[in-house]
């Protein structure tokens, strides 16, 4: 168990820092889009006076249960919007000192889990069915039953967790599992 948590860290370490790369070089203008400070403080000025009485929340604008709302919903423009009434700073280090302890223990579970399946090549092979398989159901689902949400986000958000999983799950798998499990297998 002490080579799998190694192995753990620095795996995680790798996720937390492809992850990080491709947030500072690639999200930025490519998939997140955003307004000069004229329209930041034009918009930000009217979320504040229209969600601050309703709280922090998600909100779906406009919101389609009433027959009002279906024809607003069907002429757009549509959103949703992630509201905290709160400010926050720009750059918050616990959040990612936190993204690495969760890039850490994830990975633990799945060294944990990988004990049973025998080998280098079957490891990696069902790690990689699995990530595919969560990230379909999980990320890509999402603009799917939530057809008015744009793609390009999600398939960025697909991408990079896809390619900073693999890279932290190989190092993992390849350097700091046993070559086979203690007990019985799965083929």
């Amino acid at each position: 168990m002490i080579r799998i948590l190694i192995g753990s860290i620095l795996g995680g370490l790798a996720q937390w820092v492809i992850g990080a790369i491709a947030w500072i070089f690639f999200a930025d203008g490519s998939v997140v889009k955003s307004l000069d400070d004229g329209g930041n403080a034009t918009l930000q000025a009217a979320l504040a006076a229209t969600l601050t009485p309703t709280g922090t929340g998600t909100y779906f604008i406009p919101h389609s249960p009433t027959a009002q709302g279906a024809i607003q919903m069907g002429k757009g423009p549509v959103a949703m919007i992630f509201f905290n009434t709160n400010g926050f700073p720009t750059f918050d280090m616990t959040s990612i000192l936190t993204g690495l302890v969760l890039s850490i223990v994830m990975l633990f579970l799945v060294g944990v889990a990988l004990t049973q399946v025998d080998g280098i090549a079957a490891r990696i092979k069902v790690t990689l069915l699995f990530a595919a398989a969560t990230l379909l159901y999980f990320v890509l689902s999402l603009p799917v039953y939530n057809f008015y949400m744009p793609w390009g986000w999600w398939v960025f958000l697909a991408a990079e967790e896809a390619v900073a999983f693999g890279a932290g799950a190989y190092i993992l798998i390849r350097w700091f599992m046993p070559p086979t499990p203690p007990g019985p297998t799965l083929h």
